[in-house]
């Protein structure tokens, strides 16, 4: 890129940390320390402030980035991504939502742990939060170092190092300094940039097609090298049973992983009331909605505008697709326009880093310091420490081992690392909150089996699948311990959680308690007695 690129989107990203930054400042100064305000802002959000939050903590890196890259290498396959994200919500609206904010107080934990012996599952479940969080988080460290790298010209690993590093270093001074409010407030201003800046885009894509979507999409088709086949099923998940499994498996773990998110479920918890919260939701998906229509076009616009080799050349994961559209349509690297639109893409695409990083590491540090240390600090005794205190350590330690990991995963596609999140959460934490809600013969040890019995499996299958050894695009391409066929897990590892929530159930001694589930049944169905 040349000089004025780097400038130009240099000084918009140092306006929007100084903006950011600002909020920050000012939400410490007006904060009263506790862990109602730390953790969920005092809970003063209204619905509409909340939807555009969950928007903005949503739409990541993942989304306006990697998705419209894997659009523009494998044509209708990539729509899977767009398909899956936005369904998930259904899930959300009807199953999560209302019944999560009536019986929670902080975090996923509080809904299970309300039934059952708080210990042992609050560290399962905290546990489980803390893996999920930071899965997702690297996909945001990966998403940053890509974006930098193309801005700054260099493909080499130093500028990515120090990317990943300034970014972990703010999404610190966020979540310490502001909690919860600041991250919201950044959240909204995020999504406010990143929407405007996608209808941006994809109306002038529109408008170098006359408005003419089939065009559009016969173009990218011819483009592609594939013809055809770029328009129908096939091109990455077909052909073998291994890629139609691998289909299938996705698609499981993005309907299902939304529920299951950290980050996500805790922002019910930012409304003073249940039906604050679905009203939020409903706005999510409005805007979620929109934005994810949109990446369709910005996919297909740069298979036909810049050329998937040209996307593949610039980023072999497709991470890069946006901002070489937005320089194309702007005019091209010389022009002016084509440095300003592109430097605005690359602000608003580190913008929507920022925000995801900041909500993500809120969620994690919460679930470390009320779940996990909460629990310890039970058994052990002594002075505690308070949480807020432990949940800003726990925001640093943290950060650090998303740097090293995103360092460690920076050449792979930041959607296809958001879908082993989405596959942990939908394995481990999706399951125990399901049984919580709605099986009243739930019992502590089901509660823990279902959580590490999603977990474990997860985990161990993406440690031996081709995501990690036996193939060019391995993260450890030079090694080959490959057992598991498959790149997403969700397919085994899903039921596999459910099976061992029965299970353990079925095989506990202990008698479920029939009043803790009518207590909790009334709670989520009607709000009464909830925080």
């Amino acid at each position: 890129m040349t000089g004025d690129h780097q400038t130009l989107a240099l000084l918009l990203f140092s306006v929007f940390v100084a903006v950011t930054l600002g909020i920050t400042t000012w939400v410490s100064r007006n904060r009263h320390g506790s862990a109602e305000e730390f953790y969920a802002g005092g809970r003063l959000f209204s619905p509409m402030e909340n939807g555009f939050a969950i928007a903005g903590d949503y739409a990541s890196a993942a989304s306006f980035l990697g998705v419209p890259g894997l659009i523009a290498l494998f044509g209708y396959d990539g729509v899977l991504y767009v398909v899956g994200f936005l369904v998930g919500w259904l899930v959300v609206l009807f199953l999560v939502a209302e019944l999560v904010r009536n019986c929670g107080r902080f975090t996923l934990a509080d809904v299970v742990a309300a039934r059952m012996s708080e210990r042992p599952v609050r560290i399962a479940a905290g546990t489980s939060s803390v893996t999920v969080s930071v899965l997702y988080l690297v996909a945001q460290m990966v998403g940053a170092g890509s974006l930098v790298a193309l801005l700054l010209g260099r493909t080499g690993g130093a500028a990515q190092v120090w990317t990943v590093i300034g970014v972990g270093a703010l999404m610190v001074i966020y979540v310490s300094l502001g909690g919860m409010r600041a991250t919201t407030w950044i959240q909204i201003v995020k999504a406010v940039l990143l929407l405007g800046g996608t209808v941006v885009l994809t109306v002038l894509v529109m408008v170098r097609f006359h408005g003419d979507l089939d065009r559009l999409l016969l173009t990218a088709a011819e483009r592609s090298g594939h013809g055809s086949a770029f328009l129908a099923p096939g091109l990455h998940y077909g052909g073998d049973w291994t890629a139609r499994l691998n289909f299938i498996s996705l698609g499981l773990a993005l309907v299902l992983g939304t529920g299951g998110l950290p980050h996500i479920v805790s922002r019910f918890y930012t409304v003073p009331t249940a039906l604050a919260a679905r009203r939020s939701t409903i706005w999510s998906i409005g805007l979620i909605g929109a934005f994810y229509l949109m990446t369709i076009v910005l996919g297909f616009g740069a298979a036909a505008i810049v050329g998937p080799e040209a996307v593949k050349g610039s980023n072999g994961a497709g991470n890069t697709a946006v901002p070489l559209l937005a320089l194309d349509l702007g005019g091209g690297a010389s022009s002016t326009g084509g440095t300003v639109l592109f430097a605005v893409v690359a602000a608003v695409a580190f913008a929507t880093i920022l925000a995801v990083v900041a909500g993500i590491t809120l969620a994690s540090s919460a679930s470390v310091a009320h779940d996990l240390y909460a629990s310890l600090r039970r058994r052990r005794g002594g002075r505690p420490r308070s949480e807020v205190a432990v949940a800003r350590g726990a925001a640093v330690g943290i950060g650090v081992i998303a740097i090293a990991l995103g360092l460690v995963a920076r050449d792979l596609n930041t959607a296809f690392l958001v879908g082993l999140a989405f596959a942990v959460a939908a394995s481990a934490n999706l399951p125990v909150l399901l049984y919580s809600l709605f099986w009243s013969g739930f019992t502590t040890r089901g509660a823990v089996w279902a959580v590490y019995g999603g977990l474990i499996p997860a985990l161990g299958l993406v440690a031996l699948s081709p995501v990690v050894s036996g193939s060019p695009g391995s993260l450890f391409p030079g090694v080959d311990f490959q057992f598991f066929p498959l790149d997403n897990p969700a397919l085994v590892s899903v039921p596999l959680g459910f099976l061992a929530g029965w299970l353990g159930t079925v095989t506990s001694a202990e008698l479920p308690d029939e009043a803790k589930h009518a207590e909790t049944e009334v709670r989520s169905l009607t709000g009464a007695g909830a925080v």
